[in-house]
């Protein structure tokens, strides 16, 4: 079942979105080379908490950190670890949400750690672009597959692919909430968009091959053929104007 959230649910869900990207900035103006994820994890766990909000990630489902920070060929999960340093060139990818009064806000963005290549550039550029035509999409009255059928074609027309097994979701009071929102769909096909929904949009994008493989220690997702991937997300509500980005913060 499909929760429409109320104004006031909207405008908790404001606030908890405030904080993730706060803590998404934070974090992001601290990768660099030589730095740890697990440094990067302690700044997105002091972003989140200072706020009074509680990070979304930690614990959930026995995963052990504020954020997960995936780098280069790693999908989504990484776990952060004080033994990997980041080197020049890496491309991270930063997930993380925060607990506001009992709502989330999930984001995630894909940073350098000092200069990326130009093909890392590239991908890292389509995958946030794709962000953005996934959630020009996501109008009151469209259909779910509309959202992924934009993120779909931009991707792909720049030769890249997309992660089938994981999905974006919806958002509220729970960090997973129905219904899934995959990074590729059909035009006009799916559920009809309603105002009140509050949809996480997150394209994953790989460089080369879809296909993925899980690490030993049952969390991290990386690709299958050892090629670079990019994750950028946002959480968007579905409102009788158009889209609007709850995890955008301030201006």
């Amino acid at each position: 079942m499909i929760a429409l959230k109320t104004a006031r649910e909207l405008a908790l869900m404001r606030e908890a979105g405030k904080i993730a990207a706060e803590a998404l900035r934070l974090v992001g103006e601290a990768v660099r080379p030589g730095v740890t994820t697990a440094q990067l994890n302690q700044i997105a766990h002091r972003a989140i908490t200072r706020h009074g909000a509680v990070p979304t990630f930690l614990g959930y489902n026995g995963f052990p950190a504020a954020a997960c920070i995936s780098v280069n060929d790693e999908i989504i999960h990484g776990i952060p670890s004080a033994r990997r340093v980041l080197r020049e060139g890496d491309l991270v990818s930063v997930d993380l949400g925060a607990t506001y009064q009992g709502y989330v806000g999930d984001t995630a963005a894909s940073f350098a750690a000092g200069v990326l290549s130009p093909e890392a550039r590239r991908l890292s550029d389509t995958t946030r672009e794709s962000l953005f035509q996934g959630i020009g999409a996501a109008v009151a009255g469209g259909k779910l597959g509309d959202i992924g059928a934009a993120v779909q074609r931009h991707c792909e027309a720049q030769g890249y692919s997309l992660v089938r097994e994981y999905t974006g979701h919806g958002v509220g009071r729970a960090l997973h909430e129905d219904p899934a929102v995959p990074n590729v769909g059909l035009p006009g096909h799916g559920i009809r968009l309603k105002p009140g929904m509050v949809l996480a949009i997150e394209p994953m994008v790989n460089q080369g091959r879809m296909e993925i493989r899980t690490m030993p220690d049952k969390w991290t997702i990386k690709t299958r053929d050892g090629k670079l991937s990019a994750h950028f997300e946002h959480t968007v509500a579905i409102t009788p104007d158009g889209p609007v980005i709850l995890t955008m913060g301030e201006s």
